[in-house]
């Protein structure tokens, strides 16, 4: 148990956060963002750029990232790198102090940002440590408490992380969905120009808002389509009345067998129209779940930007940014569908296709905003469909 003051902690600062985990380990350190009392399932995320796109990913509801690398903030902040208007992180671990942004597209400092994305995190405590506990225990619930007078209700808090039900069994979807239909035509950011927009479509993509990040969306747009979003609980009837050219489930937070109760059967009835469809993340999971196959959740989760993936279609390998804590069970997966993908750190399923359908998914983020972009070529491939099904 961490439960007194270390090396890593200058003695002649004042403790201001805690970090308390459901067995009762304790990190002391520094509190940063909103002064408040945070719970989530604890996990870590070894990315060494993107901190933003992170704390802003819809698929992070419920959690509380333990950032491997130890400069966040070292670059500010900016509207532009921002994944969804709102983050749904609970919260944020840091190795070191924020340092002063260093970057010339700062337009924040990274705390300032965090209190008005009411975020609450800690600073100052061994993460590789926690990290080390992760990876050997699984991702625990965990509650951060920033009180600037140093004090704190131990045995509260350490009840308080016990109680929260954890993510498995929880629907997360319906709290980071959009509410109303919107339609979007932004493309992928440049240097030179920033974001630009769509002006002479070639096909148009419904995609289902299961907490779907802006990139994605820039990268659907970016290969000629208009896209019309709809929230998660969207029906195939409402779906089916914007006459799409294809069909986009997006990536999302939360279980998804829980979010599966409401989705599973509108996928089902999507599936017999024969529209191209492509599934990320979330939308992956739920559409082996609709096809017969089944999901589990995983000791400590894929998080980062560096996960090898091996692509069965070209026998290349490919390195992805990835976030989840739940996975398809490749045994599970039923005749007629096929494993596509494949993760070369633990092999577990990446991808899968459904044979004489225009329908595939993958576990991965292709979008990668920021990160590697070996895995672009699947937003022309799910154009490639497209227009070859019209």
């Amino acid at each position: 148990m961490t439960d007194k003051l270390n090396n890593y902690i200058p003695p002649h600062q004042k403790i201001t956060a805690v970090l308390v985990l459901e067995d009762g380990t304790i990190f002391w350190g520094y509190g940063l963002g909103k002064i408040a009392s945070t719970v989530g399932e604890v996990c870590f995320n070894t990315s060494m750029t993107g901190y933003q796109e992170i704390l802003t990913d819809p698929s992070y509801a419920g959690q509380i990232i333990n950032f491997t690398f130890p400069h966040i903030g070292n670059v500010g902040a900016n509207t532009e790198d921002e994944e969804t208007a709102q983050s749904a992180v609970r919260g944020l671990i840091i190795r070191q102090d924020i340092t002063n942004p260093s970057n010339f597209r700062s337009s924040e400092h990274l705390n300032s940002w965090c209190e008005k994305q009411n975020l609450t995190g800690i600073s100052g405590i061994d993460t590789r440590k926690l990290t080390r506990y992760i990876r050997n225990n699984g991702a625990p619930n965990g509650v951060i408490c920033f009180n600037p007078n140093g004090t704190f209700d131990i045995p509260a808090l350490i009840k308080q992380a016990n109680d929260w039900p954890g993510l498995e069994g929880m629907d997360l979807a319906k709290e980071v969905s959009c509410t109303q239909t919107y339609t979007w035509n932004e493309k992928r950011w440049s240097l030179e120009g920033g974001y630009t927009e769509l002006t002479a479509p070639k096909a148009h993509v419904v995609a289902v808002d299961y907490g779907i990040k802006r990139n994605i969306l820039r990268c659907l747009s970016s290969t000629g389509v208009r896209v019309t979003v709809v929230p998660a609980n969207a029906t195939a009837e409402e779906i089916l009345a914007h006459k799409p050219d294809g069909i986009f489930l997006s990536n999302g937070p939360g279980d998804p067998a829980a979010t599966g109760e409401y989705a599973i059967p509108v996928i089902k009835e999507l599936l017999n129209t024969g529209i191209p469809l492509f599934g990320i993340c979330l939308g992956h999971q739920m559409l082996a779940l609709a096809v017969g196959a089944k999901t589990t959740k995983m000791h400590q989760g894929h998080r980062g930007a560096n996960h090898p993936v091996m692509d069965y279609n070209t026998d290349k390998v490919e390195i992805t940014s990835m976030n989840h804590g739940f996975m398809v069970d490749k045994d599970t997966l039923p005749n007629g569908v096929k494993l596509s993908h494949i993760s070369l750190f633990d092999q577990t399923c990446c991808g899968i296709e459904i044979e004489n359908k225009p329908v595939f998914s993958v576990q991965h983020h292709p979008e990668a905003s920021p990160g590697p972009q070996d895995s672009h070529y699947l937003f022309d491939r799910f154009m490639e469909l497209i227009l070859k099904h019209a």
